[in-house]
């Protein structure tokens, strides 16, 4: 039986500190699912088509993970596609805060599903999809912060 992890997110856009985490969840898990989920918060740059296409470029060299979009309660999706857990990444302790409310309701709504959280690399602690976006939208240099198809897809969002 393999174990699946689900990494979920809205990727908008995906940033070198996601990359890191699924890249990471990659060598412990058989397979990875990359959920690009639809948060109706958030008013996003991309549309879920294209952050899928842009996270499929940059994750085509690891053979186990597949990315997908999922409209819906996350840890139904997880059921969906027979997932073991589900990872998180952390930036600062003021993102535990947040996580932990998600984590105690999808354990409420499905306590078989483990969600894990993997502390981000030091590198990327600072990084989100709304600076490199606020920055790229000013034509600031964020090369090394964001993948290069990605960074090459803001550039034209923002010409």
């Amino acid at each position: 039986m393999s174990k699946i992890a689900v990494v979920p997110g809205s990727f908008d856009p995906i940033t070198m500190g996601h990359l890191d985490i699924i890249k990471r969840a990659s060598t412990i898990f058989d397979e990875v699912k990359v959920v690009v989920m639809n948060n109706s918060s958030k008013n996003p740059l991309f549309s879920v088509e294209e952050r899928v296409e842009l996270i499929s470029q940059v994750t085509s060299t690891i053979p186990n993970v597949q990315v997908e979009s999922f409209s819906g309660l996350l840890i139904d999706y997880a059921v969906e596609v027979k997932a073991n857990a589900i990872i998180r990444g952390l930036r600062a302790v003021s993102d535990f805060e947040y996580e932990m409310q998600i984590t105690s309701m999808n354990r409420f709504l499905n306590e078989n599903i483990e969600t894990l959280f993997m502390v981000s690399n030091n590198h990327y602690s600072f990084l989100s999809s709304s600076i490199v976006k606020e920055v790229a939208k000013y034509k600031g240099n964020i090369t090394g912060l964001v993948p290069e198809a990605v960074e090459n897809a803001l550039k034209l969002k923002f010409q």
